[in-house]
């Protein structure tokens, strides 16, 4: 099969088509003919050093939809044939920017017969980081005032549609020229960072999600935005000072720190939701697997709306 290698750390050009051989699925995995594979902000951070997936040589990608190849022994929830979608375990199930991928099986749910495999593909890791961010860690309801950060971003805008399936006023950040499309997602209120302090048009949030904010004083101000009783929810795997926890508690805030987890249930409720109609995500631009670099400098230029998509060849509608 052909993969997308790395044998080093470095810019995008150390990334190289390989001939590997095609893995096999062990107990309770499935082996997934890739048709295509999202690329996230962590695939450009991995790649450019160690990181979260550590060891070289090394193939980025935790996105996948593709079409079950075979079953492992174990396995009752598909058969060969079966169009899938999932997210490999993260941070350590790495592998997707390839031909084929093996899986735990209940890592994965059916894609959705009304999406295409750019679509699903795009969808699992940033998904599941907004879903598990906003529903399961800070169990937003109907009412509440969420703000999102970087909400036309690959997490953010499907954030801010899952927030809204659950009856949220949303509140989100981006340039003004993304605010015509936070709006046809659902935004109440769109802040354009550039030219706007955040912390005084945005007030009494019950949910902050946080995916811009590096140290104690960017903090600050996301935890300044939010009531006595709020929630801050930080997607970005940096350290904090017991401190600073100490201090946020102390206020009356709750403090959380996410790192998104494989997780059949929410695959699920995310299928659900596409189903409903209620999230889809925008894609910016999708590239052949062979051109992997190109959509990491892409992707390193932050300029993106949505999500970028790898695509294999075969690539089919569903």
């Amino acid at each position: 099969m052909r993969a997308i290698r790395q044998d080093v750390h470095g810019s995008p050009e150390v990334l190289k088509e390989v001939e590997l051989p095609r893995p096999e699925p062990g107990l309770s995995e499935i082996l997934i003919a890739v048709r295509a594979a999202g690329v996230n902000p962590t695939d450009w951070w991995n790649r450019a050093q160690p990181m979260t997936a550590n060891g070289l040589p090394l193939i980025l990608g935790w996105d996948v939809s593709g079409v079950v190849e075979a079953v492992g022994t174990g396995v009752t929830l598909f058969k060969p044939g079966d169009e899938v979608f999932g997210m490999l375990p993260y941070p350590h199930g790495v592998g997707a920017h390839a031909e084929y991928v093996t899986a735990p099986a209940r890592a994965f749910v059916h894609k959705p017969a009304d999406i295409d495999h750019v679509q699903a593909g795009a969808l699992p890791l940033a998904a599941l980081t907004a879903y598990q961010a906003l529903v399961d860690t800070a169990d937003i309801q109907p009412g509440q005032r969420v703000f999102i950060h970087a909400a036309a971003g690959g997490v953010g805008h499907l954030a801010v549609q899952i927030a809204k399936s659950r009856g949220a006023y949303v509140i989100g950040t981006a340039s003004a020229a993304k605010h015509d499309f936070l709006r046809s997602i659902g935004v109440d209120e769109a802040i354009d960072y550039h030219s706007v302090d955040f912390t005084e048009a945005a007030k009494d949030i019950d949910v902050v999600l946080d995916s811009i904010s590096r140290d104690t004083a960017a903090r600050a101000r996301s935890l300044a935005v939010l009531r006595p009783g709020g929630t801050l929810v930080s997607i970005l795997p940096f350290p904090i000072d017991p401190a600073e926890l100490a201090d946020i508690a102390a206020r009356g805030i709750r403090y959380e720190s996410l790192l998104v987890e494989a997780d059949r249930a929410g695959m699920q409720a995310i299928a659900d939701l596409v189903e409903t109609g209620a999230l889809r995500a925008h894609i910016e631009a999708t590239f052949p697997l062979a051109e992997a670099a190109k959509a990491h400098a892409l992707g390193e230029t932050g300029r993106t709306t949505g999500k970028i998509v790898l695509t294999v060849e075969g690539t089919v509608k569903a």
